[in-house]
Parts: C-alpha cells; structure tokens; sequence
C-alpha cells in the first residue's frame, strides 16, 4: 500500500557523523541543558532543524563538509543497541527512506494522536525554507522486517558510532550502525517489495507528517521498524488549585516510593509526600481507558483545571518515564506542584487505537500519550522531499 523509494539529498560526513546528529526536534526543549549542549556544536543539525536561521545553518554544515551530497537513490538500514529498562541490552532494526504522502483516508499511514497546529505550521515554514527534511517520522509496520533487514547488517556498516548527549535524551549512549543499501539493488528492490502490501503506523512525528500532507510534499523522510518500545509520558503539573487543599478530596494512599505504577494506578511526588491514586471507572472505548485520559477525567478537575489546558506550559510539562529523577528535582524548586507518574501504553492499545481512528478519525489519543524510545535520530540523512 505504501509507495517507497530510495533517498537523495545529503548525508554526515562518516567522521562527522556524531557531530551532525542530534535527538528529534520536538524532545529538545527550549533553554534546557540539552538546548545548550546542541546549540554549542556548530556542525549540529540542530542549527537546521531549530535555528533561527536554518538555510543558512543548512548551507554552512554543506560548505564545511560536515554534510555530503548523495544523488543515488538509497535506503539506509539502521541499528541501535541500547539498554532495556529490563537492564539487557536490546537491538531495534529498521530502514530509513523515502515514502509517498497521502492522506489518511488511504490508510497508508495511520496515526494514533493529536496534532496543533501551531506546531505544523512551524514544520511546513522550515521544510518550504530548506527544502529539505532532516527528521523522519517514525513508523511501525505491523509485519516482521527483521528477516528481511537483519541480513543487511554483515557487511561493513556506512557508520557506527555511539551517541553522547551528556546524559540528557534518551539517544545518550545508544550505539548505531547504519547500512546503505542501493534502491536499485536486489536488497533495495526486496525492501519496496516488502513493504509494498502494508499500512504504516505512526508512531512518533505526527506533526512532521501533517506538516508534509499540509505543505503539498509529494514524499518524506520515514523510519520503518517491526518493533518500538513505549514509555510511560508522564505529567509535571502546576494546578490552579494547589494540590494540598485538592488532596483532601481524593482518595490518595501513601506511598514508599515515587516510581512507575501498576496499570490504572497513578503515582503522584508531592512536598506533602507520595501518594497513590487508583482509578475510578475504567471504561472499555479504546480511549477511554487509557490512562492518560483517566487521569484527565479523575485527577484534573480537582485541581481546577480543563482539557484546553493541556498544552499550556504554565501547567503542565511532560517527561518520559527514564526521567523521574528529574520531575521530582521540578517539584523540589516549585517548578510545579506534583508530579504524576502514569503505566505505559503497551502496543496492543496502541494499535487498537489506531485502528479504530481509521473509521472514525476523531478517535485519537492525547498528545503526549505515548513516549517511543529510544528516539531516531535526525541528521542522519537530509532528505530532498518532492512536491506535487
């Protein structure tokens, strides 16, 4: 169902590789210390995909070598190997290309989650600037791949390198490997056949793909794999009722430990203390009973606060699961009232959702329900998208 094709365009320079690349735009907040750590490397893409002055960061990462241009239309099949949260080391495979845009109503690719549209304008701006596009959207597909890609991995890899941002992204200290495979090859021509009969879901990069359906790209820059592990997105909350006079209306039960809960329970960190909330009523809509909208139906209106609030950065920030250290650190300074630790979204809600949303659109997810880790890195190829 999906029409793939090999990429064009500009790629790392493979001495500079761990230099250009960096986490998706969208985990990379502003005025962090990962902000910082990426701003002050020159040959970052982050200059591209962030900067105020992305044609031109584009033009000097070309200039200076860092990026090299690549006419041949190729796939790049690439490796990660990182540590579980089960602490053993895990391998996820996929494939980088470059895949036609359509509208959903194809069921080509299907999404799970919300999109705004500030946040796609944003995306249509750069990719009309540079035309190009440096960070992929995330897709699963819902057959094996690793047969087909595993085999590829043999031979002497175009990169391998290990990533090192200080600790603070969930990219820190992931080692890949990434293979070019010729689309004109027998492998490359295996890997459109493959993927040929399917529909991709998307997992991460909503906005990036609204963004080329709505900015008249004809292709983009995908990341296809067969496996992706979900991390709890949990809350950082500043509520318009503070949560001491809020917790004597809920039925909280002290907690030895701020940590990620069991399902339909919520873990919240407080300066009061640690508590735990189990959920009410669980319905059995696809939606509903994720956690996340529980959460927003049980726990918010007790502290004042409504679902046009949810991307306000005045009352909520959102942190994946590895970071729960640092949201207690938030709620330590007063950054915010408490913090609220939520059970990951396993894949089969994931995909029930999606599924469901292909008959009926408005079925979707809050926006930062799901955190995929670890991420795909951008910069790792800098695609020459097409428009219609």
């Amino acid at each position: 169902m999906v029409a793939v094709s090999g990429l064009i365009g500009f790629r790392p320079h493979p001495e500079l590789v761990c230099r250009v690349t960096c986490p998706p735009y969208d985990v990379i907040k502003r005025g962090s210390l990962l902000w910082h750590r990426l701003a002050a490397e020159p040959l970052s893409v982050f200059h591209v995909i962030l900067g105020e002055r992305p044609v031109e960061a584009l033009e000097k990462l070309i200039k200076e070598g860092a990026l090299v241009s690549d006419e041949e239309p190729a796939f790049y099949v690439y490796e990660q190997r990182y540590l579980a949260p089960t602490g053993h080391e895990e391998v996820r495979i996929g494939v980088l290309l470059a895949a036609e845009v359509t509208p959903y109503e194809t069921g080509h690719f299907i999404r799970h989650e919300k999109t705004f549209d500030e946040k796609v304008k944003g995306r249509i701006a750069l990719a009309q600037a540079i035309g190009h596009t440096a960070g992929a959207v995330f897709t699963i597909c819902p057959h094996p791949l690793r047969h087909l890609l595993e085999p590829l991995t043999r031979s002497a890899p175009l990169y391998e390198f290990t990533s090192d941002f200080g600790g603070e992204s969930d990219l820190h200290g992931v080692h890949s490997r990434v293979f070019r495979i010729p689309a004109d090859s027998k492998e490359g021509r295996e890997i459109v056949d493959a993927l040929a009969p399917h529909s991709l879901y998307i997992a991460d990069g909503h906005h990036r793909y609204h963004a080329a359906l709505l900015g008249g790209q004809a292709n983009t820059l995908v990341y296809v794999t067969d496996f992706a592990r979900i991390q709890a997105y949990n809350r950082l909350i500043r509520g318009k009722r503070p949560f001491r006079e809020a917790r004597r209306d809920l039925p909280l039960r002290p907690a030895l430990q701020f940590k990620t809960p069991p399902l339909h329970t919520f873990c919240i960190y407080s300066r009061e203390g640690v508590f735990e909330l189990d959920a009410k009523v669980v319905p059995n809509d696809v939606v509903g009973r994720l956690d996340c909208v529980i959460l927003e139906r049980e726990l918010y209106p007790f502290l004042g606060l409504e679902a046009s609030m949810i991307s306000d950065p005045a009352h909520f920030d959102y942190v994946p699961e590895y970071q729960l250290e640092t949201m207690k650190e938030a709620v330590d300074r007063g950054l915010f009232d408490i913090a609220v630790a939520l059970h990951p979204i396993d894949l089969e809600s994931f995909f029930a959702v999606a599924d469901a949303g292909r008959a009926n659109p408005t079925v979707v997810m809050p926006q930062k329900s799901t955190f995929f880790a670890p991420k795909v890195l951008s910069g790792l190829f800098v695609f020459r998208h097409a428009m219609r």
